[in-house]
């Protein structure tokens, strides 16, 4: 579901929750209280289908950066309502390396072009770092407009791109290859997904996952491993990687120190 579909459903949910718990009974009692609310913590993580989904039908890597500030708009204008409703703490992660994905990396070979010392399509990267920098832009500018926010920028593209980079270093293997996947040099065909029937000397197979995921980063060409996953929340939870550098625990306390709100 696109922003817009899940925002619409919050606004319904946050008004019909408080109709049926005015109503009593054991529905009403499941329901949260309006100051729930206010007290909750909002997460955003959204944009990289946006980004990357514009390579998959032919959009220029100028084309796509040229909708960077128009999906900046769209992703602070429910944080701006939000807020006006009383919500006041927001985690908002920036968006991965999707350069460094099987799919993205399937489809370069494609196309052609530069790569950095990683293996990673440099193009697909910066599209990546671009939208960073603006939403990075944006959260400096909603802490000027919505006062008393507490809102907490995490840098989940460095998260990934360390563990992309070092993979072997933590415990994996094999970064830039699917796990579960079939054809081609990092195991990614857009015909052959995770799952899906292929034909191999006559005979219908499924393809199917490789022997140990746990070792693995990525799952099915796009989407990480759950043991990548949980080396990624691990980190993002600490608050190392995050402006305030703040652990995931004191996100919802705005009676922060000023001085811990530091560009990077």
């Amino acid at each position: 579901m696109n922003l817009n579909v899940q925002h619409t459903e919050f606004n319904d949910f946050h008004r019909r929750s408080q109709i049926i718990r005015k109503k009593g009974g054991v529905f009403g009692e499941l329901m949260p209280k309006d100051e729930d609310f206010s007290r909750a913590l909002y997460t955003f993580d959204i944009g990289q289908n946006d980004l990357n989904g514009g390579h998959f039908v032919n959009m220029t890597t100028d084309q796509i950066k040229a909708i960077v500030p128009e999906l900046i708009d769209q992703l602070t204008a429910p944080i701006k309502d939000i807020y006006d409703q009383g919500g006041r703490s927001f985690w908002i992660h920036n968006t991965g390396p999707f350069g460094c994905s099987p799919a993205a990396l399937e489809t370069f070979l494609i196309t052609g072009g530069q790569i950095d010392e990683v293996e990673c399509t440099i193009p697909y990267n910066e599209v990546a770092q671009l939208f960073n920098s603006k939403l990075k832009e944006a959260v400096v500018q909603l802490r000027k407009e919505l006062p008393e926010a507490a809102l907490t920028y995490v840098d989940v593209y460095t998260i990934k791109y360390d563990l992309i980079s070092h993979a072997k270093k933590h415990g994996f293997q094999q970064p830039l290859t699917s796990c579960c996947g079939y054809g081609g040099k990092y195991k990614y065909s857009p015909y052959y997904g995770c799952g899906r029937k292929v034909t191999l000397h006559d005979i219908k197979v499924t393809v199917g996952s490789c022997k140990d995921p746990s070792v693995m980063l990525n799952w099915d060409g796009i989407h990480y491993t759950q043991a990548a996953n949980k080396w990624i929340a691990e980190r993002i939870i600490s608050g190392l990687y995050s402006d305030p550098p703040i652990p995931l625990k004191m996100a919802c306390h705005k009676e922060l120190d000023i001085n811990l709100v530091t560009p990077y």
